[in-house]
């Protein structure tokens, strides 16, 4: 940080996360400027224990003032009615009644507006990012959970259809499925093989070798607790410590390759495994499932709301089960429609295609042949679009990777499109 003196008035400022400025201190006498310097670097110990950043450089802090022996400091919550504001009071005063020439403190307290509230989340998953530890899946690796609100909403076959369509367009796509109880991924895939380990040079204990399905130019890597248990009927009776740790070890300890793509087969809801998902690989982004019910919409919302809280962006929605078309042509919309379109517009994220009713998709996940495989379906066509628009997503985001900002003193962080705020 560093405090400019032009002007009576002289502003210290510190680049955002957007790459706008915020305001530290407002000197209104250039003699108070040290003492302003040594308080606004004390505010840097207080932090917001939510955003697990602290409060300055989240930008919550406005001009703080010197009045006499009395310092004003202006914060501004995400929320006027944030439950840790009593946290942050007492941890402010603490931090700053210590300084020899302060006898008291006033909060003035405020609320971000939607656009503050945004860079801070994106402040605060950078930072989650940052600090992340060190997976065995690469850097470069896009990777995308496919999240619903409840079961029963065809997430699984959205999955494997999503990793398929992504392969045969020559990507090398990794495939984890992290519905630890509900694992239905193998079969869909049509890989039955137990996983196997091997010896990796430089680590003392072996790596899980993923299971390798070629689908025309691309690679499907896939790993599952399906392919650890005896057969498909066998139950694992886990509790939710062992379901993250489950999904922890598939994270550090499976050789995965050179990946593309990561598609996640997440369990239904917001439980153990999505949390511990976004402490470990916080740079995950997440497709949401629904029917076009509304009540599933209703649902389906709580994940996007997970994501939210867990600073996670939502790459988009996916309708499955959207309308059967009968041999005459006629379209019957059999659960309802509107639930796609009404959840992608409630949490600001694309709506990236609605999946119709057919029976091939059915058939082929029963047969371990998913329908994308198959152009002559409707579903294989809509499949491919979807994957083919987060390729294209991708690929611009991996030409952007070159870019920097002019000023060495700022960190310049791309802000994506429909993060969650």
């Amino acid at each position: 940080m560093f405090y400019q003196h032009r002007t009576p008035n002289s502003t210290g400022r510190r680049a955002r996360p957007d790459g706008s400025a915020v305001t530290l201190a407002h000197v209104t006498d250039p003699a108070a400027a040290p003492v302003l310097g040594e308080i606004v670097e004390r505010l840097r110990a207080v932090i917001d224990p939510e955003l697990g950043d602290n409060i300055v450089d989240l930008g919550m802090v406005g001009e703080v003032r010197l009045e006499g022996r009395k310092v004003v400091v202006p914060v501004k919550l995400t929320i006027r009615g944030c439950p840790l504001r009593a946290q942050i009071q007492r941890d402010i005063n603490a931090s700053v009644t210590g300084h020899p020439d302060v006898d008291s403190v006033r909060i003035e307290w405020g609320e971000m507006t939607p656009e503050e509230r945004s860079a801070v989340m994106t402040r605060a998953r950078w930072k989650a990012a940052e600090n992340a530890a060190d997976t065995a899946v690469p850097l470069r690796t896009r990777v995308i959970a496919v999240a619903s609100g409840k079961g029963g909403v065809g997430k699984s076959s959205v999955t494997v259809n999503l990793a398929t369509a992504l392969a045969r367009m020559g990507r090398t796509v990794g495939v984890l499925d992290a519905d630890i109880w509900g694992f239905s991924v193998p079969r869909m895939l049509g890989m039955p093989d137990r996983l196997q380990a091997e010896k990796v040079e430089g680590r003392e204990k072996p790596m899980i070798v993923p299971s390798v399905r070629r689908v025309g130019d691309g690679i499907l890597e896939v790993v599952s607790t399906g392919m650890l248990v005896e057969d498909e009927g066998t139950a694992l009776m886990w509790r939710g410590l062992m379901l993250t740790k489950a999904v922890e070890q598939f994270l550090h300890d499976v050789r995965w390759g050179d990946l593309d793509y990561l598609i996640i087969d997440m369990p239904p809801g917001t439980g153990d495994v999505q949390m511990g998902l976004a402490r470990m690989l916080p740079r995950t982004d997440l497709v949401i499932v629904t029917t076009p019910a509304v009540s599933a919409q209703k649902v389906a919302i709580r994940a996007a709301d997970m994501a939210r809280r867990s600073f996670l962006r939502v790459a988009g929605v996916i309708e499955n089960m959207s309308e059967f078309t009968c041999e005459h042509g006629t379209s019957h919309a059999l659960f309802g429609s509107g639930g796609g379109a009404a959840l992608a517009s409630e949490i600001g994220a694309p709506l990236l295609g609605a999946i119709p009713i057919e029976p091939a998709v059915a058939a082929g996940c029963d047969a371990g042949e998913p329908v994308v495989l198959d152009p002559s379906t409707r579903s294989s066509v809509v499949f491919t679009a979807i994957a083919e628009r987060i390729d294209e997503e991708t690929r611009a985001r991996t030409d952007m990777t070159g870019c920097s900002a002019r000023d060495p003193d700022v960190v310049q962080i791309s802000v994506r499109a429909g993060s969650p705020r």
